[in-house]
């Protein structure tokens, strides 16, 4: 029997489908004391950038601070808020981006009392958003107690020191669970914005919103791929064309000789040089693949699942079915209701 709507995915709201008539997405950006500016602007830019098929912005997104009061930033000018506390009551989203000035935290000492404050006034309801090390920020307000988080892969032995009932993935880009999404450092806030853009209203607008700035969709892999190691050596070849040409016959059978062989590679090399560079084993990166394949096809035509799953290579629909539902917790019908934006 199919999901209904209601069980698509952990978290996600029934105003999540893009056909269906809404009022703008109220996002709040809490900046802190010593905020790094790159990643306090991701929020406004990415979001900024996402709208409906008549051109509406489809979030508003504003910078608040705990108390209303400008905040000094690591990069030495001040930033002056928009708003205050009050931003993070009325909000959908609260994003917090990293502080620079706030050591205590590193050691799990407690949050500033009008931080603290500020956060307890967050709306029952609210999803809950760090980029990088704004996982701190969480984490010491109790919020991240017996769930999966991620922060920077530098910071994740500290972090697992400091507030040990935390579950940290530190190979990962980001972690969605449901109601609470972490991000790994800098850059990966730019892909847990585009995720929850997809969440929200569908990878047509998710893909929009990259386009306009520059960045792609989303990026292979996850941490694993930045961590200190050492360097392969440079003579050895890369599996980058062979990834470009896998994605190109993903409704081909592609074992791993196969995609050896295009690489030039003994079968060992090829699969210790791919972990290397991408952070998860062929057959692990060539299902994800499949599965955003079939996700853009769910979403954008009205072929069967049976044909989608073909096309995406992952044989028949119940196979499909098994993918989805274990990477997901949804079935490719229930996924297709939510953010089909095929004719009916």
């Amino acid at each position: 029997m199919e999901e209904t709507r209601d069980t698509i995915t952990r978290g996600e709201r029934a105003a999540g489908e893009p056909h269906a008539p809404q009022r703008r997405h109220r996002v709040a950006v809490l900046a802190l004391p010593g905020v790094p500016p790159f990643e306090l602007g991701i929020p406004s830019r990415v979001f900024g950038s996402v709208e409906d098929a008549e051109g509406r912005p489809l979030y508003d997104v504003v910078v608040c601070t705990a108390d209303g009061e400008p905040v000094l930033s690591d990069a030495g000018f001040v930033v002056q808020p928009a708003a205050g506390p009050e931003a993070l009551a009325a909000a959908d989203t609260v994003i917090l981006p990293p502080t620079h000035a706030m050591p205590e935290l590193a050691e799990g000492g407690p949050l500033p009392p009008e931080v603290g404050a500020a956060i307890a006034g967050i709306r029952p309801g609210a999803r809950l958003v760090s980029i990088c090390s704004g996982s701190y920020v969480l984490a010491a307000a109790g919020l991240l107690d017996g769930r999966p988080a991620t922060t920077h892969w530098n910071l994740a032995p500290e972090f697992r020191r400091a507030y040990p009932k935390v579950r940290v993935d530190e190979e990962v880009l980001f972690v969605d669970d449901g109601d609470v999404l972490t991000s790994a450092g800098v850059a990966a806030g730019v892909d847990l914005c585009l995720h929850m853009i997809r969440r929200d209203h569908g990878a047509a607008a998710a893909n929009r919103a990259a386009r306009m700035c520059v960045v792609p969709p989303w990026r292979d892999g996850g941490q694993a791929q930045f961590i200190d190691r050492p360097v392969p050596e440079p003579t050895l070849a890369s599996t980058t064309a062979t990834r470009a040409w896998a994605l190109e016959h993903l409704g081909e059978p592609l074992p791993l000789d196969k995609l050896a062989e295009h690489a030039r590679m003994s079968l060992r090399s090829f699969t210790r040089r791919f972990r290397d560079e991408v952070g998860m084993t062929p057959g692990q990166w060539l299902t994800a693949q499949r599965l955003e394949l079939a996700k853009q096809l769910l979403e954008t035509t009205d072929l069967s699942i049976d044909l989608v799953a073909h096309r995406a290579g992952l044989g028949s629909g119940n196979s499909l079915r098994a993918h989805m539902k274990t990477a997901f917790g949804v079935s490719p019908a229930a996924y297709r209701r939510a953010f089909s934006s095929a004719p009916a």
